[in-house]
């Protein structure tokens, strides 16, 4: 049978037009020769106020080791992971290399670093890159520094080694979905039995989860009424981790839900240090010193970002950095960045000299993300339309930076945290309501 010819050309109209639309996208360096994106990194030109002047030679070694790493294995490929919201395992054994995991836990294959090197570390790594540096604050700041402070010694000698080189991987499970900020009040139970403890109920927000070996786990003990601390492997029957889906920052990072179904944990996995919720503040002193570095290192890759864009790019017959606004704007980011800088310096001088409060910690926390938002969002205006792509890192920034504020306590209540000290007054609930006059 003859097929008509109107048939046939619309056969070829449809072909033509898959064929179109099936065109890879340009490479962005050819689609927009005129500046470098992300992919090649910009040297750093953010440390204005010299803070390398602050540190010892071994903090500067590590912050030299740590840039020369993300800048060369990180940023080539950290677009393609971070569109994919797919986790770069590739780079873990490269991570594990700069022996930075443990952070300040001496022995046990730990770096024993100071707490400014290890600030300085995360820093790197988030200039570059937030989610690679959430991931080993999870993993360091959080997991294991729970298992060197609060376990047993058997404990740190069976799990730190291999946690240290990331041979294996860990995670840390406080938030619920009912109890974020209220973390205190969560939900799930711990119920001794023979041999060991029951776990049942759910976490949700957890970094690293759905593919850690190791879990460090937060649970009410049904006796007590309080907070005690276990450590889960991943294969434990009736545990269940799955990934939280259409994240719009960090999308690199694998936060998980995990749901416990009568999780049997052994006696010997019992953190034996973790007796009530104060315990945990043992821990997050430290990660949230470690937290207030990570919005200066994106604040740090944003202006170097910047800064070689706008001397790239050329508008009106002149370089985007020979425009007044354009210098006004660059220069604040930049007082921004050096202020960031020396808050975060002095938080680690004060943990490391025993005189760091909490409400010092919050403060630092709360207010170095504030400044970093104003920083991340003065830099998408500068970069334009490629202000908004990925390819160009400010995009990547701007949503990776909007977790980081809520996270590890959100800015508010970090505020409150910080208020209560000085003001002697708790303010986290609200005042009981007074019954209403009739009159």
């Amino acid at each position: 049978m003859k097929v008509p010819a109107t048939k046939i050309q619309e056969e070829m109209s449809i072909e033509a037009k898959s064929s179109y639309f099936d065109l890879p996208a340009l490479d962005v360096s050819v689609a927009f020769p005129q500046a470098t994106p992300a992919s090649v990194f910009p040297k750093c030109t953010s440390d204005y106020y010299q803070l390398d002047d602050l540190l010892t030679s071994e903090e500067k070694a590590i912050r030299l080791k740590v840039r020369e790493c993300m800048e060369k294995e990180i940023a080539p490929i950290m677009t393609k992971y971070w569109e994919k919201a797919e986790f770069p395992f590739e780079v873990i054994p490269k991570l594990g290399a700069l022996h930075i995991s443990g952070g300040t836990i001496k022995g046990y294959g730990c770096p024993g670093l100071s707490v400014t090197g290890s600030a300085i570390a995360l820093a790197e790594i988030a200039r570059v890159d937030a989610s690679c540096s959430t991931f080993i604050l999870v993993h360091s700041s959080l997991a294991m520094l729970t298992i060197g402070l609060l376990g047993s010694e058997m404990q740190r000698q069976k799990y730190l080694p291999s946690l240290a080189d990331l041979s294996s991987i860990s995670c840390w499970g406080l938030t619920e979905p009912d109890y974020g900020s209220d973390a205190s009040a969560l939900r799930t139970t711990a119920t001794k039995v023979e041999g060991g403890w029951i776990l049942e109920g759910q976490k949700r927000w957890i970094g690293n989860s759905t593919f850690a070996d190791v879990l460090v786990i937060f649970a009410r003990n049904t006796a007590t009424n309080q907070i005690n601390g276990f450590i889960v492997q991943k294969d434990a029957p009736g545990l269940q981790s799955t990934k939280i889906e259409n994240k719009i920052g960090l999308r690199m990072v694998q936060n998980g839900d995990i749901l416990f179904k009568k999780v049997f944990v052994p006696d010997e996995d019992r953190l034996p240090g973790v007796n009530s919720f104060k315990d945990t503040s043992k821990v997050l002193a430290v990660s949230r010193v470690m937290v207030a570095w990570l919005p200066i290192g994106i604040a740090m890759g944003v202006y170097d970002m910047c800064h070689r864009y706008l001397k790239e790019r050329k508008q009106f017959g002149a370089p985007l950095a020979a425009f007044q606004l354009n210098q006004q704007k660059l220069v604040q980011m930049l007082g921004n960045i050096q202020a960031m800088l020396l808050v975060g310096w002095r938080l680690c001088k004060l943990y490391e000299s025993g005189k760091m409060t909490p409400g010092q910690a919050s403060l630092g926390k709360s207010w170095n993300t504030l400044r970093a938002r104003e920083t991340v969002s003065l830099g998408r205006e500068l970069l334009g339309g490629n202000g908004i792509l990925a390819d160009f890192l400010v995009a990547k920034a701007f949503c990776d930076l909007e977790p980081i504020y809520t996270f590890e306590g959100t800015y508010d209540i970090n505020t409150l945290v910080t208020g209560r000290e000085i003001t002697g007054l708790p303010s986290f609930k609200p005042a009981p309501l007074r019954p209403q006059s009739r009159l």
